[in-house]
C-alpha cells in the first residue's frame, strides 16, 4: 500500500519547494529597507525603493507562479465505457469516538484559522499608525479595509473554485505562500502599495476560510462533524482577533505598525510546515482516481475500507459542475444562506462599527459605547461553545435559526433605543443580544454551508457564502467612504429587512444536517 504523497509527484514537490524559497528570499530582501528606518521610528514614507526590493518583488511573483504549478494535481485517467474497475466500500465508524488523527487535524486547522483571521484583524491595529506616517485623512485610509474586503470576496470565490478542481489541501498551501509574499507590506513606502497588497492578503485570507470548512466536513465522522466544525471555526475567529491584538500590544511599541505586516512571514511559513499534518480530502483523492492514497487516509481516520467487487462503469464526460446544475432545492438553499451572509456582513462591518459614534450622538456616554463593543470579544468565547453544543447535539438548522432570531431581536431593540430617551432605555441588553446572535451566525453559517452541498461543488458553494459575508461588509464600507452612514434607527431597520428574509428562507428551504452522511447528497445528484 502506497503512502499518501505530499503533492502529485516529485517534480511538483520540488517546484513547490523552490517557489516557497523564492518567495521567502524575496521578502527577506525587503528587510534591509525596514531596518534602515529604525532611527526614525521605522517610518519609510516616500523613501525610494532600492534594487534589492525590486528584485525581491520579482522573486515573489515568480515564486508564487512556480509554487502554484507545484500544487497542481495529476489529472485522473478517464474511465472508458464498460471498463471493469474495483469499487471500494467505505464505512465510517459513525458512533465511535474521534481518533488521534481527527484531534490532530482539528488542532492544526484551528491554528491555521487563527493565522488566517489574524491577517484582516491586523487592519484595525495598523490604521492609526498609517494615518500618522502617511499624513492622510480617515476617508483616505478607509480604502485599506475596503481593498482587503474586496480581496476576501474575490478570494472566497476563486479559492472555492480551486478547492473543487485542485484540492482542499493545495488551496490552503497556496494561501500560506501568499501570506508570506504579502508580508512586504511592512516595507512599502507608499500608502497605495499597501492598499494593493491588502487586496492580495485579503484574497488569501478569504480563500482559505471556506476551504478549511470543506476539508473538515469531509474528514470528520458524521456524528461528530457538526460541533467540530463550529468549534474549530469559532475558536479560530476569536483566537485570530486576540492574537492580533496581543501581538500589536507587544510589538508595535518597539517596531511600529509595520511589524504587523511582517508577521505574515513567520506565520505563513508556520502554516506551510503545519500542512505536513493536514491530509488531502479522501473524497477528493477518490474523485481524482488516487485510490491507494485515499485508502491510506481513510484508514488513518478510522474508516474501514474493503473491495466491493468489480463493476462496469459508464464513460462520463468531464464537465465543470456548478450550483446551477443541481436540483432547485440547492438553489433555494443558496439564496437563503447568501442573504443571511449578506445581513451578517452589513451588521458586523457596518452597524457595529458605526455604533459607538451613533450612540454618542444619541446622548450615551463615550465610555459606555466603547465598553459595550469591547465586551463583544468576551461574549464571543462562550457563544462559540454554546453554538457548538447546540449545533452538534441538538439541531444544526435549529441552532442557525435561533441565532438569526436573536439577531433580529437585537436589531428591534436598537430601533427602540432611537424612540426612547437615554434616561429611559439602556443599550446593554439589545446590543448584547445582537452580538450573541451575530457571533452564533458566523460560527455556524459556513459549517452549515459545507454540510449542505455535494462534493463536486462544496468548495465553490461554501466560498460563495463566505464571499457574501464580505460583500455585505463592502456595501457597508462603501456607505462610509461616501459619507452616507444612516442613523441608529435607520441602520438597524435597514439591516433588519435581510435578516427577516433570511429567517423565512432558512426555515423554508434549509434542511437538517446534524449526523447526516454527506455521501447521500453525492448519490442524489
Amino acid at each position: 500500500m502506497s503512502r499518501p504523497r505530499v503533492l502529485a509527484d516529485r517534480r511538483h514537490l520540488w517546484a513547490f519547494a523552490i517557489g516557497c524559497v523564492a518567495v521567502t528570499i524575496g521578502v527577506l530582501l525587503h528587510l534591509p529597507m525596514f531596518w534602515m528606518g529604525r532611527e526614525m521610528g521605522y517610518r519609510l514614507a516616500d523613501m525610494p525603493m532600492d534594487a534589492g526590493m525590486l528584485w525581491g518583488m520579482a522573486l515573489i511573483v515568480s515564486g508564487l507562479v512556480v509554487a502554484g504549478y507545484g500544487l497542481l494535481p495529476k489529472k485522473p485517467a478517464a474511465a472508458k465505457t464498460g471498463e471493469a474497475v474495483h469499487e471500494l466500500a467505505i464505512s465510517a465508524p459513525e458512533d465511535a469516538p474521534l481518533v488521534a488523527a481527527h484531534w490532530r487535524l482539528m488542532v492544526v486547522l484551528t491554528v491555521a484559522l487563527v493565522i488566517d483571521v489574524m491577517k484582516p484583524a491586523s487592519l484595525g491595529f495598523v490604521v492609526p499608525g498609517m494615518r500618522v506616517e502617511y499624513s492622510v485623512s480617515a476617508a483616505t485610509v478607509a480604502w485599506l479595509p475596503f481593498a482587503a474586503l474586496c480581496g476576501t470576496v474575490v478570494g472566497s470565490l476563486l479559492w472555492g473554485w480551486l478547492a473543487d478542481l485542485y484540492g482542499r489541501r493545495a488551496s490552503i498551501l497556496l494561501s500560506a505562500v501568499m501570506f508570506v509574499g504579502t508580508s512586504i507590506c511592512g516595507s512599502m513606502p507608499s500608502l497605495w502599495w499597501n492598499v494593493g497588497m491588502c487586496f492580495l492578503m485579503g484574497a488569501a485570507a478569504g480563500g482559505m476560510l471556506p476551504v478549511t470548512y470543506a476539508l473538515l466536513a469531509e474528514t470528520m465522522p458524521s456524528k461528530q462533524r457538526g460541533w467540530a466544525l463550529v468549534l474549530v471555526g469559532g475558536l479560530g475567529a476569536v483566537g485570530g482577533y486576540l492574537a492580533a491584538s496581543a501581538l500589536s500590544a507587544w510589538l508595535q511599541p518597539m517596531f511600529g505598525w509595520r511589524v504587523m505586516w511582517f508577521l505574515n512571514l513567520p506565520t505563513g511559513l508556520m502554516l506551510i510546515f503545519l500542512n505536513a499534518y493536514v491530509p488531502e480530502s479522501p473524497k477528493f483523492l477518490l474523485a481524482l482516481g488516487r485510490v491507494a492514497e485515499a485508502h491510506v487516509v481513510l484508514r488513518n481516520f478510522g474508516c474501514t475500507v474493503r473491495d466491493a467487487g468489480v463493476a462496469a462503469v459508464a464513460k462520463v464526460e468531464g464537465t465543470i459542475a456548478t450550483v446551477a446544475h443541481l436540483p432547485r432545492s440547492y438553489l433555494a438553499r443558496t439564496w437563503a444562506l447568501s442573504i443571511a451572509a449578506l445581513a451578517w456582513g452589513l451588521i458586523n462591518f457596518g452597524l457595529l462599527l458605526w455604533m459607538p459614534a451613533l450612540l454618542v450622538a444619541k446622548g450615551y456616554s463615550v465610555a459606555l459605547s466603547s465598553q459595550l463593543l469591547a465586551a463583544s470579544a468576551l461574549i464571543a468565547v462562550p457563544t462559540v461553545f454554546a453554538a457548538a453544543a447546540l449545533y452538534g447535539r441538538w439541531s444544526s438548522k435549529g441552532a442557525l435559526v435561533g441565532s438569526i432570531v436573536l439577531t433580529a431581536m437585537g436589531l428591534v431593540g436598537i430601533v427602540y433605543l432611537e424612540l426612547a430617551s437615554p434616561a429611559d432605555a439602556s443599550p446593554v441588553l439589545p446590543i448584547a443580544v445582537l452580538i450573541v446572535g451575530l457571533n452564533g451566525i458566523i460560527a455556524m453559517l459556513l459549517p452549515y454551508a459545507a454540510e449542505s452541498y455535494p462534493l463536486k461543488v462544496r468548495g465553490r458553494a461554501t466560498g460563495w457564502v463566505a464571499a457574501c459575508t464580505k460583500a455585505g461588509g463592502l456595501a457597508a464600507q462603501a456607505l462610509s467612504l461616501f459619507g452616507l452612514i444612516p442613523g441608529l434607527a435607520w441602520g438597524a431597520a435597514l439591516t433588519l429587512v435581510p435578516v427577516v428574509v433570511a429567517l423565512v428562507l432558512v426555515l423554508r428551504y434549509c434542511t437538517e444536517t446534524r449526523g447526516r452522511d454527506l455521501r447521500e447528497m453525492d448519490v442524489a445528484v
